[in-house]
């Protein structure tokens, strides 16, 4: 999909690759994604290999890794999913819970969103979240996302949130964190 590394003052992101098994496999077994975006049953090694590969080989989807820059340690993921009851693509983003609530979400996020958003394909960006998932909603609203309204996907309510260029006129926050 988009073949992109990003620097940050404090991060690298990465694309997703097979020697992230390891972060993988701890990161999809944390309670805020079991708790936010549910199970996938990915217990061994051979489970995150297979995981990663699949997502790897999907062409509708593109999961970036965050390190921390000075240890390269992985500590988050950034996702890029065209899911099919979505007009546009979907962004997402998961942290090692030690790692969340410390401002490394956020510049991942924008680092990514702040590319993306400037091709055309990506001008319109989405989101979802689970109506009780304050610290990913309040994220998308410091990154300028606005609550488009509420969908049900098979038999769960999320919240949709919607970026668009127009509306991504942040060059004095971009920088103001970043340069």
């Amino acid at each position: 999909m988009i073949d992109k590394h990003f620097t940050t003052e404090y991060l690298l992101i990465k694309k997703l690759a097979p020697t992230d098994t390891s972060f993988i496999q701890e990161l999809v077994n944390s309670e805020g994604w079991l708790t936010y975006i549910g199970d996938r049953n990915i217990h061994t090694t051979e489970d995150a290999l297979s995981y990663i590969n699949k997502t790897m080989a999907n062409e509708h989807m593109c999961f970036w890794v965050v390190l921390l820059k000075e240890k390269h340690i992985p500590i988050g993921l950034i996702s890029l999913i065209q899911r099919d009851y979505l007009p546009h693509s979907d962004i997402g983003f998961a942290f090692l819970p030690d790692y969340a609530g410390k401002g490394y979400a956020f510049e991942a996020t924008y680092s990514v969103l702040h590319y993306l958003i400037n091709l055309p394909k990506y001008a319109t960006l989405l989101a979802t979240t689970l109506l009780d998932n304050t610290r990913s909603i309040n994220l998308l609203k410091r990154l300028g996302f606005n609550l488009k309204n509420e969908i049900l996907v098979d038999t769960e309510k999320l919240n949709l949130f919607e970026i668009t260029s127009d509306d991504f006129g942040m060059d004095e926050l971009y920088r103001y964190y970043f340069e």
